[in-house]
């Protein structure tokens, strides 16, 4: 109903400009994550959701849109917001979300990323490059061979690609077949909605293979001509990008490797250059807001919910050491899907911990990540009366401290949005 009436409240397509996304698993975080971004360049996406999230959390993307929709509206942001429909796989991921009204779309091709092609001895590349599907690709490997290989592309002043045929056939190994599936993904959201208003994201990240500038290069190059318009490609950095803490890897290294990356964005002119998992990438914001360089889209999600599991420590310390136990109790089975390295050793169970101490722990990496990973349970599990366990005690405590809720919310995204200034 909003909708109808205030025009400011419907999302829509950002464009070529700098970005930011706020995941909310709780549906209770948005008006904060608005407040946030006063004073910064960011233009806000606050109904983000991958359909992982969805399975896990039991909402329905109907409820993420209300959910900011409705923080839109009580905080009067007129600007523009953005909707993005993370993580999706298959066409009916698009078409559950184009139902819905989300005006972004990521597409998540890591299951056709063939991440051994870095590692295959070079008497087998031959084989396996004929048996790509060339077909889907619309072209043939002689094609490729006068494109990229010995070819000098100027991408700017300081930055010449190049590549040698051993190069070429790794990056068709590793990436053919995610070409063709997001072609397939693109077709479908184009042909079947022609005139709904979209833009495309394309996110390799979540694999084991760093993408090479040169990958970049093919990756861009090869959806530029298969007719793919991205509004931002996230490639998998070099580094480690583990869910909910900084960055773990050589800054300098990662400072080089993403100015080649931000070059070949720029010399495309078309799409950012997308930062996944970065919740409380500290680091890297540093040195991408002192680069000054092209177009970002930073994207984050777990980092709100453990700020909302803050304030439980603070306000509930019994409810937060029941549910940090319970945590420590499924991290092992729930992680298996994220990207984390934390160790069960150096969290202790709750009762060891003052309550000074429970608030010390969101300042620690394994039980950060403890926490971030069990949410869909936390937020989901029932006891035998089948009653939920935690959801309701959690919304009943932000519901009761929202202010303080909204200032601890504020005071951790400032912290993301200031480097970029």
């Amino acid at each position: 109903m909003l909708q109808t009436v205030f025009n400011f409240t419907k999302p829509t397509t950002l464009g070529l400009v700098d970005s930011f996304g706020f995941g909310d698993r709780l549906g209770l975080a948005n008006p904060a994550h608005l407040r946030a971004l006063s004073g910064s360049r960011f233009k806000p996406i606050v109904a983000q959701q991958s359909i992982r999230e969805l399975s896990r959390t039991h909402r329905t993307p109907a409820e993420v849109m209300d959910a900011a929709v409705w923080a839109v509206f009580q905080e009067g942001y007129e600007f523009g917001f953005g909707a993005d429909a993370d993580h999706l796989k298959t066409k009916a991921d698009i078409d559950l979300m184009v139902k819905n009204g989300f005006t972004m779309f990521t597409f998540d091709p890591g299951a056709y990323v063939h991440n051994e092609a870095d590692t295959i001895g070079d008497n087998e590349l031959d084989e396996i490059v004929l048996n790509q599907n060339w077909q889907g690709l619309k072209a043939n490997y002689d094609d490729y061979v006068v494109e990229y290989v010995n070819k000098e592309t100027k991408i700017n002043e300081d930055y010449l690609i190049r590549a040698n045929e051993n190069n070429l056939k790794r990056a068709v190994i590793k990436y053919g077949d995610t070409l063709v599936h997001i072609k397939t993904m693109y077709d479908h959201l184009k042909n079947k909605y022609s005139t709904y208003k979209s833009e495309v994201e394309v996110s390799v990240d979540e694999t084991e293979s760093v993408t090479s500038p040169f990958e970049h290069y093919f990756i861009a190059n090869e959806l530029k001509r298969l007719g793919v318009k991205l509004i931002s490609l996230a490639p998998r950095f070099i580094g480690e990008f583990e869910k909910g803490i900084d960055y773990k890897g050589d800054l300098d290294l990662f400072k080089e490797e993403y100015i080649k990356h931000i070059s070949i964005a720029k010399y495309f002119g078309t799409y950012k250059l997308s930062l996944h998992s970065g919740s409380d990438k500290f680091s890297v914001y540093k040195v991408i807001g002192n680069l000054k360089l092209g177009v970002t889209h930073v994207k984050t999600a777990g980092t709100s919910y453990l700020e909302a599991l803050k304030v439980v420590a603070v306000k509930d310390p019994q409810l937060f050491r029941e549910i940090l136990d319970y945590g420590r109790n499924l991290y092992d089975k729930e992680k298996k899907s994220y990207h984390v390295s934390a160790d069960l050793n150096k969290v202790q169970p709750a009762k060891n911990y003052s309550v000074e101490d429970l608030i010390g722990l969101f300042n620690l990496d394994d039980a950060r990540q403890i926490l971030h990973v069990t949410f869909g349970k936390v937020l989901t599990d029932k006891n035998e009366k089948a009653e939920l366990l935690f959801k309701d005690r959690i919304f009943k405590c932000l519901i009761e401290n929202e202010e303080l809720h909204y200032k601890f919310l504020i005071d951790h995204f400032r912290k993301h949005l200031d480097p970029f200034n």
